[in-house]
Order: C-alpha cells, then structure tokens, then sequence
C-alpha cells in the first residue's frame, strides 16, 4: 500500500493561509496555544516523511532547530523542533544544493520523483507549501487535505491553492472542534473520473 500526501495547513474562514506577502506562518490571526500545538505535535508525529516547498523549509528550518534545544521554549515547543527536525524530509527546491536535518533536496521532474516516493513509502506524507500542494493538486497525487480553520476573516491574502481550473470534491474524514473556536477538518480528495 502506497503512502498518502497530506496537505495540512492553517487557514482563516475565508482559506487564506496569509494575510501578507511572506507571512512565513507568523500571522497574528492565528489562534495557536498550547492544547492546539500538542494536536500538531501529535499529528506530525505521526508523519512517516515530510515534504516541503523552499519557502516553507527555510521557515521551519529557521526557527525549529534551535527551538528543540531552547530550555526557555515551552515543552511542547521543544517537542515539535524535536519532530521536525529528526522526520525524514524532501525539500523540492532548483536553488537550494544543500540542507540538512535529515533532508534530501528534489530539483529536477520533482512530481515523477514525488509520485516515485508515494508509491515506495506507507503512511501520512506531510505537505508544506501551497506551490507544491498545488503542483501535486494538479498531478493527480495530493491524497489528503488537513485544515485547521481559525475564527478569523482575513479578507485578503494568499489562499489554500493556486488557481485550478475544475472543481474537485471532497470527501469529510475527520473532524474536531478546539477550545478557542479553532476546528479541524480533514479530508480525502475525490478526484473525478478521467474517460476512457
């Protein structure tokens, strides 16, 4: 059984992922406390691989790395820099040569080399980065859609996807409400039949 990609992002109820350009993640709009980063925590534990676009990793690598070893982080958030940086990871990226954190770098026909990986690995792939999320959109191989909605109307900004041009339905999984009004929701992604 092949593995699945999962794209897992923090959204406003409007599905924007950021209100400013380069937000990185640090919107203010965002409702994160310690009971909702312990279901992160959770959840990416149990992450078989990650794999995530440049602008996203170079996030996550700026700051997560030296969270886990930080002893005036709190523990949930030690706990995460932990996770992040030991999961084994796939950066898809043409400018980066190097990284590390248990990371391997993807430059050239990265949805063949994507799809090679899904059909080799089991479990939950992780996805970073609505570029890449669009990408595996349009190729046929995004699997799974996990959103965390915020009570929060942004009004502008970046959305979960880049343009797409048909509709594509959904099919509910999971669901959960959290303290603070944040709601999770997951979902399988119903691609439509192709003619034969």
């Amino acid at each position: 059984m092949s593995a699945r990609f999962v794209y897992w992002m923090n959204v406003s109820v409007d599905l924007k992922i950021e209100r400013d350009l380069d937000e990185a993640g640090s919107g203010d709009w965002m409702s994160i406390d310690e009971a909702i980063h312990l279901v992160f925590n959770a959840r990416a534990a149990d992450l078989t691989h990650m794999v995530q676009g440049r602008k996203v990793y170079e996030t996550m690598e700026q700051y997560w790395p030296a969270a886990r070893d930080d002893a005036s982080q709190p523990h949930f958030a030690r706990e995460y820099g932990e996770i992040w940086t030991s999961t084994p990871k796939t950066l898809v990226s043409r400018s980066r040569t190097t990284a590390g954190y248990n990371t391997q770098i993807i430059a050239e026909n990265a949805m063949e080399r994507l799809a090679t990986l899904r059909a080799e690995s089991t479990g939950d792939i992780g996805v970073g980065g609505a570029d890449l999320a669009t990408q595996l959109l349009h190729a046929g191989l995004l699997d799974e859609l996990l959103l965390f909605t915020h009570p929060v109307i942004l009004g502008r900004g970046r959305p979960v996807f880049d343009a797409h041009d048909e509709p594509i339905k959904l099919n509910l999984l999971e669901q959960a409400v959290y303290p603070g009004g944040v709601t999770m929701q997951r979902y399988a992604i119903d691609y439509p039949a192709t003619a034969s």
